[in-house]
């Protein structure tokens, strides 16, 4: 995870291959007393923040998603059921 600030009040989720999966964007509310995140995935918003770290949690868990459902896991590790012989 890797978050890249540009420009000032912006951070970039960036991925390994320098691809942005995420936005994030400080915005002032509450007559400008208190400060929020603006998360976006794909020019979507999926929420706010009300710190740094937690937006880019959003933002990364939102990414992780789009990665697909591996499915059961392949080892059996044992059942109550008795098995045959």
């Amino acid at each position: 995870m890797a978050a890249v600030e540009g420009p000032t009040g912006t951070w970039r989720m960036i991925d390994p291959q320098d691809r942005e999966y995420g936005r994030i964007e400080i915005r002032r509310v509450m007559n400008g007393e208190q400060v929020a995140y603006r998360v976006t995935v794909r020019g979507e918003v999926i929420g706010w923040a009300h710190n740094l770290r937690l937006a880019c949690h959003k933002v990364h868990i939102a990414y992780l998603a789009t990665m697909g459902n591996p499915g059961p896991p392949a080892a059996d590790w044992g059942s109550s059921a008795p098995r045959p012989k």
